[in-house]
């Protein structure tokens, strides 16, 4: 038996991923960052495995730091593709069984978005879409496009990547243009007609184009080239509205032309870009801001990034709510022999953990979580490359508890240092 998993499937699930950061039972979700040892090659970093390993457990004991994501840090999203001047850009067409993969819409050096409804019969587009119109037009390159939304300097700082635009479908009037496009949206309407037989022995001024089907109003002329000749295209003169379905007849002195109507999507275009440009992407950027109030550590390195949903705080069953958490095991020191290294093996003979920085002001050691136990109160540590040696005389647990909640993303990265005065925008992207 045949099925498939539809785009709206995809779609569905991203809007809920979403919204499960606004809602009132809201899921509670961290970013976090880890790994501060090296991969085998740091340049090429090893794919996550899929397994109990390696979401449940592994990245626990890697993890250095959290910060919790808010609404206002995640957003739809779709691949990026910009105008550029020669570029033979595909069409909406509403058959098109690999539309969503396709360039059909553009994005301006104005943070313009156009969806391009015809493209003059595969021709290159050199006239850049500009303006800001609720209906389609057509420029001087023949090509149709639909205006769908202007990306905000605020989103397009936070959001926009080489690779990937937000996107997003208004649920009130927020006073942009975005919402006069979605209100003048025309359900079912047919804005371009595509030939699909030239004919021969048309006249232009004698032929006619009927459109037939469950909408109303769509009507249509044609130019040839030549009287008589062939036909050479169908101009939309009302494009009507209500249309799931439509054919459309050719009548005149010539024979053979046909054509096909090419219905928009479901509440017309521009009506909600998030389904019109299949945002089955999430994008989430989160702001490390240095060491986020003592919590993150700027002393290392972190090559891996989870999310982690509902996880409790440490030794409790209280789900989270803190914005940030200090990840590792911080383990005071008396009288330590030397000072330990970053990334270091410190054990007590039984147990070892990673050290992710070493404080020798107050001679604070801060740990990975420790592999079988943590380390007890009066423990001696000694570092497996420094030789350091020191006695545990206080312990600072983790602010989360590890192996609590669920792992929901897991990406390793190159190596990002971290410093005191430095900011980095960690930016995910997550497709359903």
């Amino acid at each position: 038996m045949g099925s498939i998993v539809t785009s709206k499937f995809r779609i569905h699930n991203a809007e809920q991923f979403v919204e499960a950061f606004s809602e009132a039972a809201n899921s509670i979700i961290y970013l976090t960052i880890g790994k501060n040892t090296a991969f085998p090659n740091d340049n090429s970093p090893p794919t996550p495995v899929n397994s109990t390993a390696n979401v449940e457990y592994t990245p626990w004991r890697d993890m250095y730091a959290a910060k919790r994501v808010n609404s206002a840090d995640v957003t739809h999203a779709v691949p990026r593709y910009d105008w550029v001047s020669g570029t033979v850009y595909d069409q909406y067409d509403d058959q098109d069984t690999n539309l969503l993969d396709d360039d059909f819409y553009v994005v301006t050096d104005d943070y313009n978005v156009y969806k391009c409804l015809f493209n003059n019969n595969g021709g290159a587009s050199t006239t850049k879409p500009s303006g800001i119109l609720n209906n389609p037009f057509q420029t001087a390159d023949s090509y149709i496009w639909q205006y769908m939304y202007t990306i905000s300097t605020a989103n397009a700082l936070k959001f926009l990547t080489n690779d990937y635009i937000p996107v997003q479908t208004l649920a009130s009037d927020d006073g942009s243009t975005q919402w006069d496009v979605q209100t003048a949206a025309v359900d079912g309407s047919i804005d371009v007609i595509l030939i699909t037989n030239a004919g021969s022995g048309y006249f232009s001024g004698n032929t006619t184009v009927t459109i037939t089907g469950d909408g109303v109003g769509a009507t249509a002329t044609v130019s040839t080239s030549g009287n008589p000749g062939t036909i050479t295209g169908i101009t939309v003169t009302n494009p009507g509205s209500g249309y799931t379905i439509a054919t459309v007849g050719i009548s005149g002195a010539g024979a053979s032309a046909t054509g096909r109507a090419i219905i928009s999507p479901k509440g017309g275009h521009g009506a909600d870009a998030i389904e019109e440009l299949c945002g089955k992407y999430v994008m989430l950027n989160v702001r490390l801001d240095g060491n986020e109030s003592n919590t993150h550590s700027t002393a290392n390195e972190f090559r891996q990034v989870t999310l982690v949903r509902d996880p409790y705080e440490y030794g409790t069953s209280t789900r989270a709510l803190s914005s940030v958490y200090r990840q590792t095991f911080r383990y005071t020191i008396s009288s330590p022999s030397d000072d330990y290294t970053l990334d270091e093996t410190v054990s007590d003979g039984a147990n070892t953990a990673k050290v992710v920085e070493w404080d020798d002001v107050n001679n604070y050691l801060f740990v990975t979580l420790p592999l079988n136990q943590t380390f007890a109160n009066a423990a001696t540590l000694t570092g497996a490359s420094s030789s350091a040696t020191g006695t545990i005389v206080a312990i600072a647990n983790s602010g989360l508890q590890p192996y609590s909640g669920e792992l929901l993303y897991v990406e390793n990265r190159v190596p990002i240092a971290r410093a005191t005065d430095q900011i980095e925008d960690v930016k995910l992207i997550v497709q359903f």
